[in-house]
C-alpha cells in the first residue's frame, strides 16, 4: 500500500481509519527514520485537518496549529500531539465546541495530547511568562483554518524571542544546566534518557532556539545527523516497548538494536554516545558564544564612549609559540602556520589546559583542516606537550574533547578509535572507556609529586585500558598497544618497557591486596617479580589509585588504599633485598592477643564490635585527600574462636541472619604467646547494617555459640527469610566463577571465587568448603559494588596444599553449588 493509499484510507474511514492507517505505517519495514516520521506527521495532519473542517464549518478567525515536536514534524510512534487552537476571540462558545470535536477523537484513540486554546494575545502573554511555552511556539506550524492568524502569531513570537534573547537565553541555559544535573550526561549513562539527559533531544532543540534568536549559532556540521540518530533510536524504543518512553533501559537495548539493524546493544550505545557527544560539544561551544556576545553587548557602549565611538580592538595575550588568548578563549596567533607546524595542536591544547581556558572552535577546525601529521617517532617537544596536557588536571577534559570533536585525537593516537565512546557494562564504572582514561590521567596528575617519572605515570594512565577495544584480556592486549604507542611518541626502549609493564599490571596491586594473603612470602615475591624495580612499583602504586578513583565511588576507599599501601611496603622491602617474614611469625595486636587468650580460657567465641573510620594503627591512609568528615569504613568486627570446623560458615551465617553486609573479611590462625596452649582462629571483618541499627555484640555472640554447637539452623532461617521476602530480580548477573591459583602460595592452595554479591553468599561458600573436607588456613573477602571477589587459602587434612586434581574438583563443586 502506498503513502497515498494510507492517507486515503484515513480520510475515508474517520478515526478508526486513521488508527488502522497509523498502525499499518508503523509496521512498514521499508520506511523508518525521517521518512516514517514525516509520513506519520503528514497522516496525522490530514486526519486533524479533516476533523477541523468538519467541526469548524462556517467558523472564521480560527486555526489549528502544531507546536513543539509535532510542529517540527518529528512524530515518533508514541509521541504526544502538541496542538494549539488559535482564535481571534470573536466567538468563544463556538471555539470551545470545536475544541471538543478535536480533542475527544484524539483521546478516544488513546493518543497523548498536549493542547491549549488561546487568542494570539493570550499565546504571546503565556509565552512571555513560561519559557517552555515560548520554545514550543518557535516551532509552530499551520495545520488548518485561518493561515493569516497562524502566520501573524509565528511572526510575533519570533520577534518577541529575538527581542527578549538577552534575558531569555541565560534562562534557557540555566534550564539546560538544571536538567543535566538531574538526568546526567547521555554520553556516559548505561540507561540514558534520550530526551532529558545532557546531549539529548532537549539540548538539540535548545540549540535550534538559540539559532532562532540570531544572537549565536551552533556548529552545524554533524548536528542534524546526531539529532536524527537520537530520534531513530527513540522511534525504535517506542516500537519495541509499545510505550511513550525515552529511557533506554538495559533490558530493551538488544531489541532496540535489532529494530535498527545493529549488531548488538553495545553498538547501539556507542552510536547514542557519539550523537550525544556531538550535541554536548555543540552546546558547550554555543553557550560559550552566547556568553561572549552578551558580555560584548554589555561592555561595548562604555568602550565606545571611552574611545570616542571607535571600534575597540580585542586584546590578545601570548600563551605559547603560535598560541594566544583572546576574549576568554585560546586562539591561534596571526603568524601561526599549522601547515608548517605539526606540533601546534598539542602546543595549543597544552597551553589552553594550563591556562584553564577553552580552545576556540575556529582554531581547532583550522588545525584539523591544515596541520601535517607528526613524524614517527614524535619530536621531543610533541611528547613534552602531550605530557603537559595530561598533567593539567581538570581543564584537560574540555580541551581533549575539543580536539576529539574535530578528529585530532585519533590522528595523533590511531588506537584511540577503538575505545572512543565504548560503553562499560559494569556498575562500578561510571564512564565510557575513553573518558575513564582521561579521568585517570586527571587523577594521576594529582600524584605527580609522588613519583620520580611523572611523564611515564601520565602516559600509562592514558593508556592503561587501551586494550579494551580488542578481544581477550585487555591488560595483555593493552601491553602490546602501549609498547607501540610509547615508542611512537618518542620514549626510549627502557621507558617503553616501563609503560608496557604498568599497563600490563595496572590491576595487580589492588587485586593482590584485596584477594591474597599478604603474610604469605609467595604472594609478595610474585608481585616483586612482576614489577621488577622500585621505580616501577612507585609508578604502579600511583596508577592503581588514580585508576580506582577515576572508576567510580565504589572502586576505592581508605581501607582499600591502606591494603594496597601495605602490599607496596612489603614488595618494596623484597625489591630492596629484605625477606618477608613467614605468616606464622606475624605478631598479633594487643587487642587480638587479648581476645585470643580469652577465647582459649573460656573455650568459646569472643568478639568485639566497634566503629572504624580510619585505617588500623600502623597503616598509612591512602593518598586521597580528605573531603570533610572521615570516610566511614563500616564497623570492625573482631572474633576469636578456638579452632574447630565450621567457623567461617557459622560466622557468615549469623551475620547474614542479622542483615549485616560484609565489606571485607579476613580469617587466619593466630600464634599464641608462650605458655598458652591451643590454637585460635581470628576473624577481622568490616561489616555494615543493611538497614536499621547494628545488633548488640552480646546477641551476635549468643547466636554464634548456637551456630557452632549446631543448635541454630542457619540454613533454615535464611531460607525462611528468603521465602517471606523474595528479592526482586534485576539485570541478569554473569554466572559465578571459581578458579584455582596453584602458584599463588607455597603453603596452601588458593581458591578464588568471583560472584554476584548476595545475602548469605559467604555462608554458602564456607559450608561448601567445609563439606569438601578442606582446612581453612586463611580467607580474604572483598566486595566491590555488586561483585564479590573472595580468596580462600585451604589445605588438606595434613596441612599441605591440595593436589592439583583434588583442588580442581573442590573448585568445580563449589562453582556448582553457587550456580544452583
Amino acid at each position: 500500500m502506498t503513502g497515498t493509499d494510507v492517507q486515503k484510507e484515513a480520510e475515508d474511514s474517520g478515526p478508526s481509519g486513521y488508527a488502522a492507517a497509523r498502525l499499518r505505517l508503523l509496521n512498514e519495514e521499508a520506511r523508518s527514520g525521517p521518512p516514517r516520521r514525516a509520513a506519520l506527521a503528514e497522516l496525522t495532519d490530514d486526519w486533524l485537518t479533516g476533523l477541523f473542517a468538519a467541526g469548524a464549518e462556517g467558523l472564521r478567525g480560527v486555526s489549528l496549529v502544531a507546536v513543539g515536536g509535532y510542529g517540527r514534524g518529528e512524530l515518533s510512534p508514541r509521541s504526544d500531539l502538541d496542538l494549539l487552537l488559535l482564535h481571534d476571540g470573536s466567538d468563544p462558545k463556538a471555539v470551545a465546541a470545536l475544541a471538543d470535536r478535536l480533542w475527544y477523537p484524539v483521546w478516544d484513540l488513546g493518543l497523548a495530547l498536549d493542547h491549549s486554546v488561546r487568542t494570539p494575545a493570550e499565546a504571546r502573554k503565556t509565552s512571555g511568562e513560561d519559557l517552555k511555552v515560548q520554545l514550543g511556539l518557535l516551532d509552530a506550524r499551520h495545520l488548518a483554518g485561518d493561515l493569516g492568524l497562524t502566520a501573524g502569531l509565528r511572526t510575533a513570537v519570533l520577534a518577541d524571542w529575538r527581542n527578549q534573547a538577552p534575558k531569555r537565553l541565560p534562562e534557557l541555559q540555566e534550564l539546560c544546566a538544571e536538567r543535566a544535573e538531574r538526568q546526567g550526561e547521555l554520553q556516559y549513562l548505561l540507561e540514558p534518557d534520550l530526551k532529558e539527559a545532557r546531549g539529548g533531544l532537549r539540548d538539540a532543540t535548545a540549540l535550534r532556539a538559540v539559532a532562532a534568536s540570531w544572537l549565536a549559532d551552533a556548529p552545524r556540521e554533524g548536528l542534524a545527523d546526531a539529532r536524527r540518530r537520537l530520534l531513530d533510536v527513540r522511534d525504535a524504543l517506542h516500537l519495541a516497548t509499545g510505550r511513550a518512553t525515552d529511557r533506554l533501559a538495559l533490558q530493551e537495548q538488544d531489541q532496540v538494536a535489532a529494530e535498527l539493524g545493529l549488531l548488538d546493544a553495545d553498538t547501539l550505545l556507542r552510536q547514542v554516545y557519539e550523537a550525544a557527544r556531538l550535541v554536548s560539544y555543540a552546546s558547550d561551544v554555543t553557550w560559550r558564544e552566547v556568553g561572549r556576545v552578551l558580555r560584548s553587548r554589555a561592555v561595548r557602549p562604555r568602550l565606545r564612549a571611552m574611545l570616542g565611538g571607535g571600534k575597540p580592538t580585542a586584546e590578545r595575550s601570548p600563551l605559547a609559540e603560535g598560541v594566544v588568548e583572546q576574549d576568554g578563549e585560546v586562539v591561534l596567533a596571526r603568524a601561526a602556520r599549522p601547515e608548517r607546524d605539526p606540533v601546534l595542536p598539542l602546543r595549543a591544547a597544552a597551553a589552553a589546559a594550563q591556562a584553564g581556558l577553552p580552545l576556540s572552535l575556529h582554531a581547532v577546525r583550522r588545525m584539523a583542516a591544515t596541520v601535517r601529521p607528526l613524524p614517527t617517532p614524535w619530536p621531543a617537544e610533541a611528547r613534552e606537550q602531550l605530557v603537559t596536557l595530561l598533567g593539567s588536571g581538570r581543564p584537560t577534559i574540555e580541551v581533549w574533547e575539543a580536539l576529539e570533536a574535530e578528529g585530532l585525537i585519533t590522528r595523533l593516537l590511531p588506537d584511540w578509535e577503538r575505545v572512543r565512546c565504548r560503553p562499560q557494562r559494569n556498575a562500578v564504572h561510571i564512564w565510557t572507556v575513553d573518558r575513564h582514561l582521561i579521568e585517570t590521567a586527571v587523577r594521576a596528575s594529582e600524584f605527580t609529586r609522588r613519583v620520580s617519572r611523572p611523564d611515564l605515570l601520565l602516559v600509562a594512565a592514558l593508556l592503561h585500558d587501551i586494550g579494551k577495544g580488542w578481544p581477550g584480556d585487555h591488560s595483555v592486549a593493552g601491553e602490546i598497544i602501549a609498547k607501540d604507542v610509547a615508542a611512537r611518541i618518542g620514549f626510549d626502549r627502557h621507558d617503553v618497557a616501563v609503560v608496557a609493564t604498568l599497563v600490563r599490571h595496572h590491576l595487580l596491586l589492588v587485586e593482590t591486596a584485596t584477594r591474597r594473603d599478604l603474610e604469605d612470602p609467595a604472594t609478595v615475591r610474585s608481585v616483586a617479580e612482576a614489577v621488577g624495580s622500585q621505580g616501577t612499583l612507585e609508578l604502579l602504586h600511583a596508577l592503581t589509585e588514580a585508576d580506582a578513583l577515576a572508576t567510580g565511588p565504589a572502586a576505592w576507599s581508605s581501607w582499600r588504599g591502606s591494603l594496597v599501601a601495605d602490599l607496596v611496603e612489603r614488595v618494596s622491602a623484597v625489591l630492596a633485598g629484605d625477606v618477608p617474614a613467614d605468616p606464622e611469625d606475624a605478631a598479633p595486636t594487643a587487642e587480638q592477643e587479648r581476645l585470643a587468650i580469652e577465647a582459649v580460657a573460656t573455650g568459646s567465641p569472643v568478639l568485639s564490635l566497634r566503629a572504624q573510620t580510619e585505617p588500623p594503627a600502623g597503616q598509612e591512609p591512602s593518598g586521597q585527600e580528605p573531603s570533610g568528615d572521615p570516610e566511614p569504613l563500616g564497623v570492625e568486627l573482631l572474633i576469636a574462636v578456638p579452632e574447630q570446623p565450621g567457623v567461617l560458615p557459622a560466622v557468615a551465617g549469623v551475620l547474614a541472619m542479622h542483615r549485616l553486609t560484609v565489606r571485607t573479611a579476613e580469617l587466619r590462625s593466630l600464634t599464641l604467646p608462650d605458655g598458652v596452649d591451643g590454637t585460635v582462629l581470628l576473624l577481622d571483618w568490616r561489616v555494615a547494617a543493611e538497614y536499621g541499627s547494628l545488633p548488640q555484640a552480646a546477641r551476635l555472640r549468643a547466636d554464634l555459640v548456637r551456630a557452632l554447637d549446631g543448635s541454630l539452623d542457619i540454613a533454615g532461617r535464611l531460607a525462611e527469610r528468603d521465602a517471606a521476602y523474595p528479592r526482586r530480580r534485576g539485570v541478569v548477573a554473569p554466572p559465578p566463577r571459581v578458579s584455582v591459583h596453584p602458584a599463588a602460595s607455597r603453603l596452601a592452595t588458593v581458591i578464588e571465587v568471583r560472584s554476584q554479591d548476595a545475602p548469605g553468599l559467604l555462608f554458602r561458600i564456607g559450608r561448601a568448603l567445609e563439606d569438601a573436607s578442606v582446612q581453612m588456613r586463611s580467607a580474604h573477602v572483598s566486595t566491590l559494588g555488586a561483585n564479590a571477589v573472595d580468596a580462600f587459602y585451604v589445605t588438606g587434612p595434613e596441612g599441605a596444599p591440595l593436589p592439583g586434581d583434588e583442588a580442581e574438583s573442590v573448585a568445580r563443586k563449589l562453582e556448582e553449588t553457587l550456580r544452583g
